[in-house]
């Protein structure tokens, strides 16, 4: 297979472009519907400003940690520390996968519903149409905290998962975190009706994350073992598919 598909575009270069946009599909879509669970119980009125004001804020975040996030991987040991951190957002979408949580996405689902008039469920959700009205009452207050905290966790994994797949590619990164900006602020409802109709999409995310996830930490193993200069301990002991080259390859 030749090494460019496209005159100046690499076969690796065009795989990081397809993980970063289902990366983005699956985490704007999630991130909206967590919001929307955020301003359940809100008054309609105020569940609209709530639901616009946190869209808002995870853009402003997007932003801040794309501005950090790219040169931070950069540092040695930060790049397997980000591998493990994505290891945990894995298992956070896998636990919600897998236990579907029927009850709170219907919930965020429905508020958004609500919020953007876009209609998510389209009538599949018959069983938790009361699910909004169950939600307990709060504050505008309380809401935005907890939309706020949702926005934190949420664009930083979205951020670091983005950086970790397309790292060796800047034309992709810069692509990838404007996807994620842009999908985030325009389209995250309908991305959310997406995943609503095709779950399965939401796999395939979980699938590029922890893959995106183990990369990060293969290769990031491997700069602190040379920082360390524990290069030839650690080849003398390793299998030998896991020997690690005394100087880093210009791109992982």
């Amino acid at each position: 297979m030749p090494e460019i598909i496209i005159p100046g575009i690499s076969a690796a270069a065009i795989a990081a472009f397809f993980q970063v946009v289902l990366i983005d599909l699956t985490l704007a879509g999630d991130n909206a519907v967590a919001v929307g669970l955020a301003a359940a119980g809100l008054p309609a009125k105020q569940r609209r400003q709530a639901i616009i004001l946190g869209m808002a804020a995870a853009v402003v975040m997007l932003i801040g940690f794309a501005l950090v996030a790219t040169q931070l991987l950069k540092v040695v040991g930060l790049l397997f520390a980000g591998g493990i951190l994505l290891l945990y957002v894995c298992w956070k979408m896998w636990k919600d996968l897998r236990d579907a949580h029927h009850h709170d996405r219907a919930v965020g689902e429905l508020a958004l519903e609500d919020a953007t008039g876009v209609a998510v469920t389209e009538g599949d959700s018959h069983g938790e149409a009361g699910a909004a009205a169950d939600a307990p009452a709060k504050s505008l207050r309380k809401a935005l905290i907890q939309i706020l905290l949702a926005d934190i966790s949420m664009s930083l994994d979205n951020v670091l998962a983005v950086a970790g797949a397309a790292r060796d590619h800047p034309v992709v990164l810069v692509f990838g975190l404007g996807l994620s900006i842009t999908a985030t602020a325009i389209a995250a409802t309908w991305i959310a009706k997406l995943l609503h109709r095709l779950p399965w999409l939401g796999y395939v995310g979980l699938v590029l994350v922890f893959y995106v996830a183990i990369t990060m930490m293969w290769h990031g193993h491997q700069d602190v073992v040379r920082q360390m200069g524990w290069t030839a301990s650690y080849n003398s002991v390793a299998p030998s598919f896991f020997d690690i080259p005394a100087a880093a390859p210009e791109s992982h």
